[in-house]
């Protein structure tokens, strides 16, 4: 049952700061329900396994940037608080308070159930003293020939400084006891370019499906005395290091933005030192000499019981063992887009609105294919945020290069984590002929777009795609998204007029149809919600629904609490941060907040506003937050045909909005609790609906 409170202050105050949730523990919030899904055993077990995973990749961005601007924020001193009333310190505190407890839970599962499981499965992971000795002198084998010419010993001396500890690295810190020298010590990098799960050899008369595997730091503390001959090794200790890796960026000094951008990411790796991790086996002595050696005090540390770096149990997820993961689905394809269907055709026969991974996402694929190699094709014009390691996209661009088409490619470079791919795709498109751009000064250009100028019988047509999601052909078979496909004359006029701006000194400040931020975006939206509150003023009929990843604009917020006081019906399906707060008396009684964490990734934006009986329905890039507002390029789109805009509420936002599966509401006090199905009643996993019910051609739908 949802909680609802009435806080103590006036009411009248939208701003006040105990209406609002810290963003930074709302993130921790949302790494715990990953967790969660590693728990639920609804989910095959190397599935489970791919979520502890997950959830550590999640903490590390977390600390390389949030955390590391929260150290950053307290060290300059100047009193900015969040708006839940926060200063950095206080938010240090409590986040650490928080992530300690967190992850050492996450440890305790890991040892006490999925190891266990596993074991069942016959997939091992031993300690290495748990090997016997034939075990072992193979794995001393395996040491000597593929770990040992890899490994670089580093000692720490008068003569020797202590080394640098590159970001993310994991390490043994080496305590060697010599008579005549007294105690001595050296770093070990455990090589990133080895598995770090090792396999194992088994006896042949166990179950040919098993497997075990050995932590590598381990097999290289069980043989360090090849690494230090003539010595009595002591102790070793791993630990790990995480630096600040939020590029700084002074655009207005780089005269070559790519070389700029290089450059910065060369130097990430050198950043502050955020976070220390070691096992609490390590002596006050060890801990003393790596923080004095990393400069840093023992705020910084973080004590773990259990594995380092367990990011790396992602490698048990390729193990050949189909029972043990997600049963694969083949995409659907709408048969008005399958093979040998003119893309051009269609789309001047209809739009077209797909939902992915359900849909497939080689339809975009085709789209950009077709484009390149159609005669009647001028230009291709198109934004690429996050392009991944498949060439399909880039290849398609290359070669209507090659075929005499102008090609122009807004490349954003300062795509976090992705900006050394991003580099390297810009370089190759370059280097054959395209027209590449790094977007606008000051700002990211996230907005997910592609425009085809044709030829045709009546003269030029352009044909547009617009996005929730990325042109990303492995990420789109795991996160869920929305597109439309296009060739409505106001709407291609729109995205001309965008690109235009981001390739040229075009100032367009006004669209006939696209919602664009930072130009019109957060305004439209701020019409639309007080329409809503006049709308139910008069007719008591407002209605708001949005979907996106994340809630943390305050001007946004302090609007939906109005709209809320004045009685609009309001529900928030946001998979990750949420800084408002629902159920509050005479403030947000009429909020819903829910997250959904699945198999796949919710990553779609869906803007809904009821408009008194004539839906208007928006998918785009856009969250809301101030950097999407304020300072990206974002496009939302309209949907304005009367069946998309059923589909979007009847086979997308309903199902979602009916999920007690893969749901969690928030509550007031900012925790997460699992949506249950009412007794009698079937649990409804809306995901796994979306897999058996596409959105076109489908058989007539089952009650969800």
């Amino acid at each position: 049952m949802e909680q609802k409170i009435a806080l103590s202050t006036s009411p009248l105050d939208l701003e006040r700061s105990d209406l609002y949730i810290n963003r930074e523990l709302s993130w921790i919030e949302f790494n715990r329900r990953v967790f969660c899904e590693a728990q639920s055993p609804r989910h095959p077990l190397l599935e489970r396994v791919k979520f502890i995973s997950i959830f550590e990749t999640n903490l590390d961005e977390f600390v390389m940037i949030r955390l590391a601007g929260l150290k950053d924020q307290a060290a300059s001193h100047l009193g900015v608080r969040s708006p839940d009333g926060r200063t950095a310190e206080q938010q240090l505190t409590a986040v650490r308070q928080q992530l300690v407890s967190l992850v050492q839970e996450v440890r305790q599962y890991w040892r006490n159930d999925l190891l266990p499981l596993l074991a069942e499965q016959c997939i091992y992971i031993f300690d290495y003293e748990q090997l016997d000795e034939q075990q072992q002198a193979m794995m001393g084998d395996y040491f000597e020939h593929e770990v040992f010419p890899v490994l670089t010993p580093l000692a720490v001396d008068a003569v020797h400084p202590f080394p640098h500890i590159s970001n993310l690295s994991l390490n043994l810190a080496v305590v060697i006891k010599d008579p005549l020298l007294g105690e001595l010590f050296a770093r070990i990098k455990v090589p990133p370019s080895l598995p770090r799960l090792v396999p194992v050899p088994l006896a042949s008369a166990e179950e040919s499906q098993a497997v075990a595997f050995v932590w590598l730091e381990q097999l290289i503390a069980a043989n360090l005395h090849l690494l230090f001959p003539g010595f009595d090794v002591w102790e070793s200790y791993p630990f790990r290091v995480i630096r600040d890796a939020d590029i700084e960026l002074q655009e207005d000094d780089a005269a070559d933005l790519l070389q700029y951008i290089e450059q910065e990411v060369r130097e990430r790796r050198f950043g502050s030192v955020v976070d220390l991790t070691i096992n609490p086996s390590m002596p006050k002595t060890v801990r003393r000499r790596l923080l004095d050696g990393l400069g840093i005090s023992s705020r910084h540390l973080t004590v773990v019981d259990g594995p380092l770096r367990m990011g790396d149990v992602i490698a048990l997820h390729d193990l050949e063992r189909s029972e043990l993961k997600d049963a694969p689905f083949t995409p659907h394809v709408p048969a008005f887009l399958r093979q040998e269907t003119d893309i051009f055709a269609a789309m001047r026969e209809q739009d077209v609105i797909l939902h992915h991974p359900y849909d497939s996402f080689n339809s975009v694929v085709d789209f950009i294919s077709a484009a390149a190699d159609d005669p009647q094709v001028l230009a291709i014009k198109q934004t690429l945020y996050r392009v991944g390691s498949k060439k399909d996209i880039v290849n398609a661009l290359q070669r209507a290069v090659e075929k005499g088409k102008q090609v122009a490619v807004i490349v954003e470079l300062k795509a976090r984590f992705d900006e050394e791919n991003n580099i390297v795709w810009a370089r190759e498109l370059e280097r054959e002929g395209v027209h590449v751009v790094y977007g606008q000064l000051g700002l990211k250009t996230h907005a997910k777009v592609a425009l085809v100028v044709r030829k045709e019988e009546n003269g030029l047509r352009r044909y547009v795609h617009l996005g929730t999601g990325n042109y990303n052909a492995t990420t789109a078979r795991i996160y869920e998204d929305l597109c439309l496909l296009t060739c409505q004359d106001e709407i291609c006029a729109d995205a001309t007029a965008l690109f235009n701006s981001l390739t040229g000194h075009s100032r367009k400040n006004n669209y006939q149809r696209l919602l664009v931020a930072p130009v019109s975006l957060r305004r439209a939206l701020t019409e639309r919600i007080e329409r809503e509150i006049r709308w139910h003023e008069e007719f008591g009929n407002g209605r708001i629904i949005m979907k996106m990843n994340a809630l943390t604009d305050p001007p946004i917020i302090k609007q939906l609490y109005q709209a809320s006081r004045a009685g609009v019906d309001i529900d928030l399906i946001v998979r990750g941060i949420c800084c408002l707060r629902p159920g509050v008396g005479e403030i947000s009684e009429n909020i819903r907040v829910r997250s959904i964490v699945g198999r796949f990734l919710e990553h779609s934006r869906i803007y809904c506003f009821g408009n008194n009986g004539q839906e208007e329905f928006f998918i785009g890039s856009a969250d809301m937050m101030q950097r999407n507002l304020n300072n990206r390029v974002e496009a939302l789109v309209p949907l304005e045909n009367a069946n998309f805009c059923e589909i979007i509420r009847e086979k997308i936002l309903k199902p979602m909005l009916a999920d007690t599966v893969n749901a969690y509401a928030l509550q007031p006090d900012g925790n997460y609790t699992r949506i249950l199905s009412q007794e009698g009643r079937k649990p409804f996993d809306c995901q796994a609906w979306f897999v058996t019910h596409p959105l076109f051609d489908g058989e007539e739908d089952d009650e969800c």
